[in-house]
């Protein structure tokens, strides 16, 4: 029988850390969680950063290089393919009703309302399509989900840096609790999403 320790996630970001995968698997995931996945990078990056903190900013570094190299990806998927498969992605990624919101909202204020998008856990899935149709600058799209995601993934660092040891202490008491309920929320996603 496995010893509960070799389960345990202090054990498997460990692993992780050490793997020379580690840094491209986070670089893919975090464009994976930018344009499919709605659950936020910050389950992986929260406990990562807590286990390793010499490598925080390496770790909110290549968080936030996948997340441009997607949301590049997702403007001129916008820019490309909206005429031809716009219902189709539209549909998949919020609805109608959100596009033509948020792209009524670029049209108003476009630099503010990315930012906003980019800093608060709402996926940015239809910012970019909205951006890329709208023809919103490819350069201010860009600026705005830079600072964004800067602002959360560095933060981010920096919060566990002012609060390492306590935070810690507090992972290591519930992250078995808190794997558990990601697994199930990812489950349900996937069940909502391809029922």
């Amino acid at each position: 029988m496995l010893k509960s320790k070799a389960l345990s996630a202090e054990t498997w970001l460990d692993r992780l850390d050490r793997s020379s995968y580690a840094l491209p698997l986070l670089f893919l995931l975090s464009m994976a969680e930018t344009l499919i996945i709605p659950i936020p990078i910050e389950t992986i990056l929260i406990p990562w950063m807590l286990s390793h903190p010499g490598r925080r900013w390496i770790i909110a570094t290549v968080a936030l290089a996948g997340n441009l190299t997607a949301a590049a990806g997702g403007y001129w998927l916008g820019v490309l393919a909206m005429e031809q498969w716009g219902d189709t992605l539209v549909g998949l990624f919020g609805g109608a009703e959100a596009f033509d919101s948020f792209s009524s909202e670029i049209e108003n204020n476009g630099f503010s309302a990315i930012l906003a998008v980019g800093i608060s856990p709402t996926p940015l899935q239809i910012a970019m399509l909205a951006a890329g149709a709208t023809g919103y600058s490819f350069l201010l799209f860009l600026l705005a989900v830079g600072i964004s995601r800067s602002t959360r993934y560095y933060g981010l660092a920096l919060l566990v840096h002012f609060a390492g040891d306590k935070a810690m202490k507090l992972w290591q008491r519930y992250s078995k609790q808190i794997g558990a309920m990601l697994f199930v929320l990812a489950i349900g996603w996937l069940w909502f999403q391809f029922r």
